[in-house]
């Protein structure tokens, strides 16, 4: 029986060529976006979970309360929380510190040395985190003084087998020596850890001028639980929230615990609880998933039952001689699953096509394995419910004719099937709107991003690490590259000015209410640093060496002027970190992090001292030319160290790479969901011109124009497209306000956004239509009318 349902099902598919190329078409394109999307998910949502005892791992994050102001909320924890929370909660098994970046430091042996990324952690991570060794003993690999991990990349990188470097020792940073105790694997890339060396965190707490990190009151570590299996997280957020506070009785701070299966998607909080972050993409996309296949399949719906009087006398002659209906609804779906799978056929090679440029776009290494039972189960998942979704109605619809009726002559379809076909052409257009407003507000928005003032001038400006000798040298480095021509400007800062992740509390100044306490972003620069980011100064002055000894002097930005409430705040003082500043000068507001957080207020310093990156201004088209110069000079005064350097526009892009990759995946999608159901609006106006050859030849006879002729077939499906419009603006306006409101700088939503989706259906409708409705029009009435 099975095999005669497939028989009769290939045998229909190769009578109607046409229609079957549209369904087997459509849908496979419609799986081949929804599959690279559920790649794609699959990928997002896998982050961190490799570790064996993920249900029972947690990252330690605070809650810095500032009365009158913001409060902080972040993952950089005070040294001595580790150790207090393991003695004083039963509930956890484990706690571990792990520095709050990544720590790049030149690794040298033999004469071949290379800058590597990797963190100083607990001689317990081996044991707590999933990272296997390769070589040695996850207990003691870090228990000794200057020991080190190292990935098996780096391992070869150096050696000829990850074997040889066990027990080697490696120069670091030209200062220091540390010997091999174990190899890891390669950290998987699915992992919101990256690194490739380990070292003890006793180490650096060790190290001279480190003492601060062991203090309370300074948060430099991030901090990783285990708890014991089956606690209870809420109760223990709840006993765990005041352990800094009971440890330094004037801190507000509070603590809570965010699973580490969570912190790559969930990155945006709210005090105490997880809020958002990469999972809105995650959710988003999946929604576009389903919305695409959904498109897809109505496509099948829609020309199924539109064909269905064609089908009507087959149905009824196969009931007369016994048929059932739930055999021919077999039948039907077995048409419909069929189908399916010769577009999943299709949707295999074109992700084999697809799939390295959506990496490329994406950043993944997303590979069609398909030894993988578990990608095999998705690929025929969606086939086969692609299958029974999209034929379901059909089948339903079709077996349930009459034969007595149908035998006698043309079935007419009743009202109630029109309209329903009518409404799933009105929500194909509606989702293929959304995703034309979408796609538009989504490229204005990093448009406005890309072109917006950000206070600074982000373009040829080339940053350089100061390490190993720089830090003694670096006055006459400073002077060579000012030497260079090309070179305009040259300064320094503790950070990137793009990313300015330092902060602090418990600043003081005149006028400042006792209750108010504000959280200030730190920035510490040389001179010229205004200069050289063409910073504009609003009042005041910038450091400078003509006026002695600027350590004592400030600048701060509008914004912190506006909170201090100061009208006038240069020659005003302030208190912090344990010194007196007079206010020398009071810049615009740049962004010193990304636009979606609100401009902060900032307090730059003069610092030579704790300066870590050059920041190097080249005039316009001359970096081809510069940069060989920087690197000989950088030889010269660092020779052991690489030249490396990168360019802060760069940085400014990989800040918005996200939303970058959420504009090219619409675009993309949307243009495919557009072609899926314009595929489906040919069909149907083949269809409608199919059935309406004769009437259109003896209007024509009768003097009807082409033009009366076009406007005959087409009105009718134009109508359904301005329908689907004027439902898919508003709900476009809903939920891009909604989309846009994450940023709190932001591009308008003009009415001409909705004008350009409205046209562009529209247009699209039209030239979809036109072709048929066209060929009908201008065809020889004598061939319609012939066998009349």
């Amino acid at each position: 029986m099975l095999k005669n349902y497939f028989k009769m099902a290939y045998r229909n598919l190769m009578r109607h060529k046409v229609f079957s190329l549209i369904n087997v078409l459509g849908l496979a394109l419609g799986m081949t976006c929804s599959i690279l999307i559920l790649l794609w998910v699959q990928d997002e949502v896998s982050y961190n979970r490799f570790h064996r005892n993920i249900d029972d791992l947690y990252r330690v994050m605070v809650v810095q309360h500032y009365p009158g102001g913001d409060d902080f909320i972040g993952d950089a924890n005070p040294g001595p929380l580790a150790e207090a929370i393991e003695e004083e909660l039963p509930e956890v098994k484990r706690a571990v510190r792990m520095t709050s970046w990544e720590w790049k430091q030149l690794f040298a042996y033999e004469g071949k040395a290379l800058k590597v990324n990797g963190r100083y952690t607990d001689e317990e991570f081996f044991e707590m985190l999933s990272f296997p060794l390769l070589h040695g003993d996850a207990r003691h690999v870090l228990a000794e003084p200057n020991s080190v991990v190292i990935s098996e990349k780096v391992a070869r990188q150096f050696f000829s087998s990850p074997e040889e470097a066990m027990g080697k020792v490696f120069k670091i940073d030209n200062s220091k020596s540390y010997k091999v105790t174990g190899i890891m694997e390669d950290v998987p890339q699915n992992s919101s850890m990256q690194f490739d060396y380990v070292m003890p965190v006793s180490d650096w707490i060790n190290s001279p001028g480190s003492e601060w990190l062991m203090k309370w009151g300074n948060y430099a570590l991030r901090t990783f639980v285990q708890l014991q299996p089956g606690t209870d997280v809420e109760e223990f957020n709840k006993k765990i929230r005041t352990v800094i506070i009971n440890h330094e009785k004037e801190s507000t701070t509070e603590v809570f615990v965010q699973a580490v299966s969570d912190m790559y998607l969930y990155s945006d909080f709210r005090p105490g609880k997880v809020g958002g972050g990469r999972v809105e993409m995650v959710r988003l996309f999946t929604v576009v998933a389903i919305f695409i296949l959904v498109i897809a399949c109505i496509n099948f719906m829609n020309l199924a039952t539109a064909r269905s009087a064609k089908r009507a006398k087959e149905v009824g002659v196969r009931k007369a001689i016994g048929a059932n209906k739930a055999a021919l609804v077999r039948q039907f779906m077995v048409e419909s699953v069929l189908i399916s799978v010769l577009a999943l056929f299709v949707s295999v090679n074109l992700l084999g096509i697809l799939l390295p440029h959506f990496n490329d776009l994406t950043g993944k290494l997303i590979v069609l394995d398909f030894a993988d039972p578990w990608l095999l189960l998705m690929l025929f998942g969606v086939a086969v419910l692609t299958g029974v979704l999209s034929g379901s109605y059909p089948a339903f619809f079709l077996s349930s004719f009459d034969p007595a009726v149908v035998l006698k002559g043309t079935v007419k379809l009743s009202k109630r099937v029109s309209v329903f076909r009518k409404g799933l052409v009105v929500f194909q257009f509606v989702l293929s709107a959304l995703l034309i407003i979408s796609t538009l507000v989504v490229y204005l928005q990093l448009h406005f991003i890309r072109t917006k003032n950000i206070g600074m001038n982000r373009e040829n400006v080339v940053l350089l690490p100061i390490e190993g000798e720089l830090s003694k040298r670096y006055d006459v480095m400073k002077e060579d590259l000012l030497r260079l021509p090309g070179v305009t400007e040259v300064t320094a800062a503790n950070q990137n000015p793009l990313m300015v992740g330092n902060s602090s509390g418990g600043i003081e100044w005149e006028g400042k209410d006792p209750n108010t306490d504000i959280l200030f972003s730190v920035l510490k620069t040389d001179y010229d640093f205004l200069e050289t980011m063409q910073v504009q100064l609003k009042a005041g002055r910038a450091f400078s060496e003509t006026f002695g000894a600027e350590e004592t002097k400030a600048i701060i930005n509008e914004e912190a002027a506006r909170v201090m409430q100061l009208q006038e705040p240069v020659g005003q003082w302030l208190n912090g970190w344990g010194d007196r500043y007079t206010i020398v000068g009071v810049v615009k507001d740049f962004h010193t992090s990304s636009v979606h957080a609100p401009k902060q207020p900032l307090v730059m310093m003069l610092n030579r001292e704790e300066v870590t990156t050059i920041l190097v201004r080249i005039a316009s088209g001359q970096t081809a030319e510069v940069l060989p110069a920087m690197e000989s000079v950088l030889k010269k005064h660092n020779p052991a160290y690489p030249f490396e350097y990168h360019f802060l526009d760069e940085d400014f892009e990989k800040m918005y790479k996200a939303e970058a990759v959420m504009g090219q995946l619409t675009k993309y999608f949307a243009g495919i969901a557009i072609f899926i159901s314009c595929l489906g609006l040919f069909g149907l106006a083949l269809f409608t011109a199919e059935q309406r050859t004769k009437e259109i030849g003896v209007r024509k006879v009768l003097g009807a124009s082409v033009a009366s002729i076009v406007y005959l077939l087409s009105k009718d499906f134009l109508k359904l497209v301005l329908i689907a419009n004027l439902v898919a603006l508003p709900l476009g306006w809903y939920f891009m306000s909604g989309w846009l409101n994450d940023f709190a700088d932001r591009t308008d939503l003009s009415w001409w956004i909705f004008a350009v989706a409205f046209t562009a259906t529209i247009i699209i409708a039209i030239l979809t239509l036109s072709f048929h409705a066209i060929k009908t029009a201008i065809a020889n009435p004598v061939n319609s009318l012939r066998s009349e």
